[in-house]
């Protein structure tokens, strides 16, 4: 382990990752809404916002799956030493981080069952950038239509086709998240 690993958590946990939760928890109840979130610096390639997901949501119960770039060691060693979460496959992953092009095919992570919905993934898809401009965003927590940058609308059309089943994604760029639920509809562009 490097000496790297052992810096970069939250400094305050019980402070910073109850306000990263609400924020988190913001994210994700008004879709598309772009969040700030800090208190973290994970190594290279993570950002912040997704350091402070990984401290926020993750723990030695919730599988971790590390796509593409994030996979590596200083990565490896930094979730050993301030998570703890189990790094696994991608199919049986609580949640997973990466960039949207590693984390294909998406259709290899969990979706839940009919009567465990709750049981799927959640992905932290790291961005170059977040603006709310791109496809229109409507349905649950959007008072009539917003818009986010994804990196494509087939994949999440087919993920909300599939509600209440389907991943839940979190969107992640520098220090800024947006949240993106199974229950979003996600129009062409």
């Amino acid at each position: 382990m490097t000496a790297h690993a052992l810096q970069g958590g939250f400094a305050e946990a019980p402070v910073q990752s109850a306000r990263a939760f609400r924020e988190i928890l913001e994210a994700m109840a008004r879709p598309g809404t772009i969040r700030r979130v800090a208190g973290a610096e994970p190594p290279a390639p993570l950002s912040v916002a997704a350091g402070v997901a990984l401290l926020t949501l993750c723990d030695p119960t919730t599988g971790l799956h590390l796509a593409g770039g994030a996979d590596c060691p200083m990565v490896r060693d930094w979730v050993a030493f301030h998570i703890g979460a189990p790094l696994v496959a991608a199919d049986v992953a609580d949640f997973a981080v990466g960039s949207w092009e590693a984390l294909q095919p998406v259709s290899r992570f969990r979706i839940g069952q009919p009567d465990y919905p709750d049981r799927s993934a959640t992905l932290i898809v790291e961005s170059e950038r977040l603006v709310n401009h791109g496809p229109a965003l409507t349905g649950p927590g959007i008072e009539t239509a917003t818009w986010l940058n994804l990196p494509e609308t087939a994949a999440f059309r087919a993920n909300r086709a599939l509600f209440p089943l389907g991943f839940d994604c979190l969107f992640t760029a520098g220090d800024r998240i947006a949240g993106l639920p199974r229950s979003t509809r996600v129009e062409k562009i």
